[in-house]
C-alpha cells in the first residue's frame, strides 16, 4: 500500500514536470488581439502576450496613421490707379507717369508681374496710323518706354527673398509681356506697394498734334 502510494507521487509529479515543459515551449508568446483599422486590413497587427501576469505585458501597435492637411494658394495685386496721365507732352523732354503694384502670394517657388502694352506704342485717338514710338512706320522717331523700380523694403519674411525689375524699354510691339517685376519666395500683403511702374515718353517737333492713348494689361503668375 505504502509502495502504490509512492509510485503515485512520482508519476503525478512527472506529469507536472512534463506540462510545464510542453507550456513554456508552446506558448512563449501568445496573440491575444489584433491591431486593426477599420476597413483596412493593410494596418493589422497582432497584440502579443508574454504569459505573464504583469501590468503591460501585453503590447501591440499600428503604425503609418496618416495626418493630412491642405493649405490654398493664394494671390492678389492691387494696382494704385486705372490711368497714368502724361500730360502736355514738349518736344524733345522726356514726360512721364508712375503706379504703383502691390502682390501678395504663397507661391513658394516665384511670382512674376508682365506689362503689355494694347497697342504697342502711345497711338493718336482719331488715326491710329500716327504713333509715338521709336520707330519709323509713320515718318517720326520718337520714344516711348516703360521702367520699374521696387520698393526698398520688401513685405517678405524670408531671408532669402530677391526681386528683380524692369530696366528702361522701348515699346513698339502689343504681343511682348514685358516682365516688371519677379520674385523667389512668398511675400504678404502688407499694402506697402512693392513696385512703381513709370511710363516715359518723348516727342519731336514733327509730332503731329493731337491726343494719344494706349492701354496696357498687367499681369500675375505666380508658381506654387
Amino acid at each position: 500500500m505504502k509502495k502504490t502510494k509512492i509510485n503515485k507521487a512520482l508519476a503525478f509529479a512527472w506529469i507536472v514536470a512534463i506540462s510545464a515543459t510542453s507550456i513554456g515551449s508552446t506558448f512563449a508568446a501568445v496573440q491575444i488581439g489584433t491591431g486593426s483599422v477599420s476597413g483596412t486590413g493593410a494596418f493589422d497587427a497582432s497584440i502579443m502576450w508574454d504569459e505573464t501576469y504583469t501590468a503591460g505585458a501585453a503590447s501591440g501597435s499600428v503604425s503609418d496613421i496618416r495626418v493630412l492637411a491642405r493649405v490654398l494658394p493664394t494671390l492678389s495685386m492691387e494696382i494704385s490707379t486705372g490711368t497714368i496721365d502724361l500730360g502736355t507732352l514738349v518736344a524733345n523732354v522726356a514726360s512721364t507717369g508712375s503706379l504703383f503694384i502691390e502682390v501678395g502670394t504663397n507661391a513658394k517657388s516665384w511670382l512674376s508681374i508682365t506689362a503689355r502694352s494694347g497697342s504697342g506704342w502711345l497711338t493718336k485717338t482719331d488715326d491710329n496710323s500716327v504713333q509715338i514710338n521709336n520707330l519709323f512706320t509713320d515718318g517720326v522717331d520718337e520714344s516711348y518706354t516703360y521702367t520699374s523700380t521696387p520698393n526698398a523694403v520688401n513685405d517678405s519674411n524670408s531671408v532669402w527673398f530677391t526681386a528683380s525689375w524692369m530696366l528702361s524699354t522701348e515699346i513698339n510691339s502689343n504681343l511682348i509681356e514685358n516682365t516688371v517685376y519677379t520674385t523667389n519666395k512668398p511675400e504678404a500683403t502688407n499694402w506697402v506697394n512693392d513696385i512703381e511702374f513709370v511710363v516715359w515718353a518723348t516727342t519731336t517737333a514733327e509730332t503731329p498734334a493731337g491726343n494719344y492713348e494706349d492701354t496696357i494689361t498687367f499681369t500675375v503668375t505666380g508658381n506654387f
